[in-house]
């Protein structure tokens, strides 16, 4: 068993993105198979290892691809190992790429087709294809744009939707290749790998390149991938403790606007009390200067009913007003 593995990905950058023919040509058999197009030239427009970590999150390949039909396509190509938010990922990825062209003096109609290639080993999508094309459309499936003018396509390849126990001879090229993928660090001790690397020419050129890659190196590559995902998750955990803090930063704010709006309903509540007490004196008041004027009128001879008219109160008001 060697140490190779291509579902690192940084093996998976040397191994196709590597500035040699070798890895050219295997980069554009690999792009032929999952693309199903035949590729022309290629060029990698990041060929060179990121040394610096904390700039990072994963390798990537930055492509210019050359159909044999002469159509231009911009490709970003990346292995991804976990299944965390990869629908807006892959969206990012997909405007970033295509809102980086050029248009200065030049028509829309000139864009040039950009695609978004991901590999990855989870399960995503929910048919029983391992490759599957999206494009832009509408809730009934409607294209936005005629399928000729298409610019913008995500291409995805889902590993783990393999049948690793199927027969060789009924694989396809796709399957073939992802087995290779899957199970290169397995070498001729793996009788489909040792069958492939007689007879396919394809995966030959895959094994040629793994075979450049001493175990010394593995081992490095192995290890700057930690290095990779240390970082990737230390990143997490500050981006986590940041939305912690501006969570609790937020909640602060609200309590505090909360205990202002509470300040403010108390005081409204002591001046309606105070409202209250002050037209509470007054009814008193008032009450008290009727039952004065109804005693001294009752007092000065006026009849119930006389008082009664005069201060219209009924007439057993106006009898509990003058015992009280």
């Amino acid at each position: 068993m060697r140490s190779a593995n291509l579902l690192n990905d940084f093996a998976f950058k040397y191994v196709f993105g590597e500035d040699c023919k070798e890895a050219n040509d295997a980069l554009k058999s690999l792009l032929t198979v999952f693309l199903e197009r035949k590729v022309n030239h290629v060029v990698v427009k990041n060929s060179e290892m990121v040394k610096d970590f904390s700039k990072m999150k994963n390798p990537r390949l930055d492509l210019l691809v050359e159909f044999d039909d002469r159509t231009m396509v911009d490709l970003e190509m990346q292995l991804r190992q976990t299944q965390d938010h990869l629908p807006i990922r892959f969206s990012y990825y997909l405007a970033r790429l295509h809102g980086s062209q050029e248009l200065e003096g030049k028509y829309y109609g000139e864009l040039k087709e950009t695609i978004v290639l991901v590999f990855f080993n989870v399960n995503l999508i929910d048919n029983n294809r391992m490759c599957n094309t999206f494009t832009l459309k509408n809730e009934d499936g409607l294209s936005f744009v005629k399928e000729t003018e298409d610019r913008m396509k995500i291409r995805t390849v889902e590993m783990a939707k393999l049948d690793v126990n199927k027969p060789l001879e009924e694989m396809n090229e796709q399957e073939k290749m992802i087995y290779y993928f899957l199970n290169c660090h397995k070498g001729i001790e793996d009788s489909k790998i040792k069958v492939m690397i007689e007879s396919d020419g394809v995966i030959q050129m895959l094994e040629k390149r793994v075979e450049t890659i001493s175990d010394d190196g593995w081992k490095k590559i192995i290890a700057d991938f930690q290095k990779l995902h240390e970082n990737e998750e230390r990143m997490e955990r500050q981006l986590e403790l940041e939305e912690a803090h501006k969570a609790q930063e937020e909640a602060k704010k609200a309590l505090q606007e909360a205990n202002k709006l509470n300040q403010e309903a108390d005081k409204k509540v002591e001046e309606a009390e105070k409202k209250s007490e002050e037209a509470d004196k007054k009814v008193e008041e008032a009450n008290k200067q009727v039952k004065q004027m109804v005693r001294k009128m009752y007092k000065d001879g006026f009849s119930i009913d006389q008082i009664s008219e005069y201060c219209s109160l009924n007439v057993d008001e106006i009898q509990v007003l003058i015992k009280s």
